[in-house]
């Protein structure tokens, strides 16, 4: 049996655009839509501003580097990619794989910066889009408390992955090249949560994508990475999750027992990236079913504010305790606060609804109508083992002694580029380029598959003269 590295690199390397099911194209180009805006709205942040601010003093004026997405700057290759991560993840507007990994931040721009290098086709850049979001998330699905619990961040520790796959591929790299390049990111994979929990900001996507194009880079060179490193015994998993043999610390269900075959089992058939949902409000992802569940439910039977005495909402166990059960930061059936759980359920009754471009919370609600504040008082979560992930089950109890229930699947953000389309039209008032200029990245990114160039989208970011 070949190791899990070349079952992966065997993949990867022989994949073509012609295997790709309508589903998967379609969500590819929707994660890029999301992605790019993004990246938009994150560049006028303070911690987007301040990574181009680095790269473009360290880097400014590099000959055969990549550019950084909004400003133009051409920097080398792992400085584009760090400045568009760190972009990406500061405009809230994220995609999440199984709650704690936001593939897009780290695979999009990845891809990108390969695409501009090697003049890639649209095909050939959804190619690698897809490819690297199956192999991060493979490597990540059963494995994202744990390595969590671990106190590794699994974003960029997985994202790494992705990034680099899917530049991998869209560059050309043969299968013992992607084979090394997956066996270079076991080294260079890291993060770490102790930071935020007090006080300090952690190094994540931005530095993983780095990362990754430093991996892809080696391995085209000519730099053998091994054949063991993901399971083997001194390896990835045994130094991220405690051993190799599948035993898990935390799982999301319950599970304490998984299988490193599960990996590649199924692989171009069975594609895990469609459960890739789009993290569409600014907040954790945990809360976004919160919002539109209890609009939809208050809508079905229609339910005022005046109406509710209480709600209560059974959500998954590991959603109460982020960033894990091992040193949770955010008891959210404990603490009752703007930004909180319960805020956003009430945001939900209160306005049906919760504003796209809100990403600021004011810790005293001093910007939230009172009735938000006066209702997160009386929601209740009730924390379940067998709930599935962001599928809240919803009861509203109104003043009537009546009661309505909404149940959540966990796939109500799992749109089609269609709905993401529609959905992320709500960035407009807020991004640095005029809405026809966004709605040109729209058409682009549904026609990708069209086009000979991918980087025009890159150019479609940057603000008119």
């Amino acid at each position: 049996m070949p190791s899990l590295s070349r079952q992966l690199a065997q993949w990867v390397a022989g994949l073509r655009y012609e295997d790709l099911p309508p589903p998967v194209v379609d969500r590819a180009k929707g994660v890029t839509l999301h992605s790019l805006a993004s990246v938009l709205l994150g560049s006028q942040t303070p911690s987007g501003r301040q990574a181009v601010q680095l790269m473009t003093d360290e880097e400014a004026g590099v000959h055969h580097g990549a550019s950084i997405m909004v400003h133009g700057t051409t920097v080398t290759k792992g400085g584009a990619a760090f400045a568009n991560a760190e972009m990406a993840m500061a405009g809230g507007k994220l995609d999440s794989f199984r709650m704690l990994t936001h593939p897009g931040t780290s695979i999009v721009p990845g891809a990108f910066v390969a695409a501009e290098s090697a003049g890639a086709s649209g095909r050939t850049f959804l190619t690698g889009i897809a490819a690297g979001y199956e192999v991060m998330e493979r490597l990540a699905a059963d494995f994202i408390p744990t390595v969590m619990s671990r106190g590794f961040h699994p974003g960029p520790v997985f994202g790494i992955f992705g990034a680099a796959v899917a530049a991998a591929k869209i560059l050309g790299l043969t299968e013992d090249q992607v084979n090394s390049t997956i066996a270079l990111c076991v080294h260079l994979a890291s993060s770490n949560v102790e930071a935020p929990r007090h006080g300090g900001q952690a190094l994540r996507e931005g530095a993983a994508t780095r990362n990754a194009m430093l991996a892809v880079a080696l391995a085209r060179q000519g730099h053998v990475g091994g054949d063991t490193t993901l399971e083997g015994e001194a390896g990835f998993y045994h130094a991220y999750a405690g051993n190799n043999t599948g035993r898990l610390s935390y799982s999301f269900v319950g599970e304490t027992q998984t299988s490193l075959d599960k990996i590649t089992t199924g692989l171009g058939q069975d594609w895990l990236f469609l459960e890739t949902l789009y993290r569409i409000y600014s907040t954790a992802g945990y809360n976004i079913a919160h919002v539109d569940v209890t609009a939809q439910l208050c809508t079905e039977h229609d339910i005022r504010y005046a109406d509710v005495e209480r709600v209560e909402a059974v959500v998954n166990w590991l959603e109460t305790q982020y960033p894990s059960p091992a040193f949770p930061s955010r008891r959210e059936d404990r603490n009752k606060r703007p930004g909180g759980t319960a805020y956003y359920t009430a945001y939900g009754v209160v306005q049906r609804g919760f504003p796209v471009l809100k990403a600021r919370i004011d810790p005293n609600g001093a910007d939230d109508p009172p009735e938000v504040l006066d209702l997160l008082q009386r929601v209740t979560l009730i924390p379940s083992h067998e709930m599935t992930l962001f599928g809240p089950r919803i009861t509203i109890f109104t003043k009537d002694g009546k009661s309505y229930t909404k149940q959540s699947t966990g796939r109500e953000f799992m749109w089609d580029f269609h709905e993401e389309a529609r959905r992320i039209r709500d960035v407009i008032p807020g991004i640095p380029i005029p809405a026809a200029q966004f709605e040109e990245i729209i058409t682009t990114c549904r026609d990708l598959e069209q086009h000979e160039q991918a980087s025009r989208l890159i150019a479609l970011t940057r603000p008119p003269a």
